[in-house]
């Protein structure tokens, strides 16, 4: 089978396609033939070294997928052959608080990731996709899909009436938009582009703020609801946005922070406004196997459906991290095999 691994270094020239024998399922295990494959900013962090992966042996790239349950291992019996199901990021996780073990059995580093065109995983870490999702819809579930559930629902508690604040239009982000509106919630969204604000304002956005054009954006939050500030703000840019996040936020508010694509180190953190705003940051590292599947009861209930920016084909993977690196996308970036 084709599998697509990083070996010998990080960077984008150190990815490649490899040939793999097809796996064999063993006891409480399930081989997955392998549709489409999602992508995530943690992705090209593996790529780049940032989350440092062990690299005496290849990795194979990737978290989230969706597949087809081909052939199963002796007592497995959660699925039956022909279902389709998607792997939870962390393998570990079941339900309730995670544990620091937990973070040892990630998809995709420290654990062979699923770009890959068949993956054995263990029953319990798989979960059933909404059968009206297309594949690569279904595949953008497992990572951005239950980060942003987490942060707005099972942390955030977001209800009718408050005001959310998303920076940006990548998959955590759409995400977090659609599930706070869902809830009955305004939401205020950041971007550099006035293309991408209004394609968000077609997905419920009620506002949009362009940065470029108003880079101190927390002062146009709080233009928007007239002084208080957002009750809850989904911050991804990490270094240079979590001061404007605690500016832009009510006193009491809180700030789910999800993303560093700016960096993960704050330097000149302000403490006193941070105080003066009674600020609760909450760290959110995707989620359960539970949240997943109470995410995807709300999602179909409601036919919900992910922002796809487009799909490339197997072959075209290098091609698609590079597209990934460069930024332009709204929504999620797919690779079918």
């Amino acid at each position: 089978m084709k599998v697509i691994q990083i070996q010998g270094g990080y960077g984008l020239t150190h990815v490649k396609q490899a040939e793999r024998q097809i796996p064999v399922p063993g006891p409480n295990e399930v081989l997955i033939k392998v549709r489409t494959v999602s992508l995530n900013s943690r992705d090209l962090g593996v790529i780049g070294g940032f989350y440092q992966p062990d690299l005496s042996n290849p990795l194979v790239l990737t978290s989230d997928a969706v597949g087809e349950v081909v052939a199963l291992g002796a007592q497995a019996s959660r699925f039956s052959i022909g279902q389709r199901v998607s792997g939870i990021f962390t393998q570990s996780w079941i339900s309730g608080e995670a544990t620091q073990a937990n973070w040892s059995s990630t998809l995709g580093s420290p654990l062979d990731g699923m770009l890959a065109e068949y993956v054995v995983l263990p029953e319990q870490g798989l979960v059933h996709v909404p059968d009206y999702l297309t594949d690569a819809e279904a595949a953008t579930l497992p990572c951005a899909g239950v980060t942003a559930w987490h942060a707005i629902i099972e942390e955030g508690g977001v209800k009718a009436g408050d005001t959310v604040v998303v920076q940006g239009t990548g998959g955590v982000s759409l995400f977090a938009l659609q599930f706070a509106k869902l809830q009955g919630a305004s939401v205020i969204v950041t971007s550099s582009s006035d293309e991408k604000l209004e394609k968000a304002r077609q997905l419920g956005a009620d506002f949009g703020i362009n940065y470029r054009v108003h880079p101190e954006w927390e002062k146009e939050v709080l233009k928007l609801t007239e002084g208080r500030g957002a009750d809850h703000i989904i911050d991804v840019g990490g270094a240079e946005t979590l001061n404007q996040s605690i500016t832009a936020l009510r006193v009491g508010g809180r700030i789910s922070i999800v993303g560093l694509l700016s960096g993960g180190s704050v330097e000149g953190f302000h403490v006193v406004p941070a105080i003066l705003r009674r600020a609760r940051l909450q760290a959110i590292n995707v989620g359960s196997r539970e949240m997943f599947e109470s995410m995807n009861r709300a999602i179909t209930n409601h036919k919900l459906r992910p922002a796809i920016d487009r799909v490339f084909r197997f072959e075209q993977a290098i091609d698609a991290f590079k597209y990934f690196e460069n930024g332009s996308y709204f929504g999620k970036i797919c690779i079918t095999l």
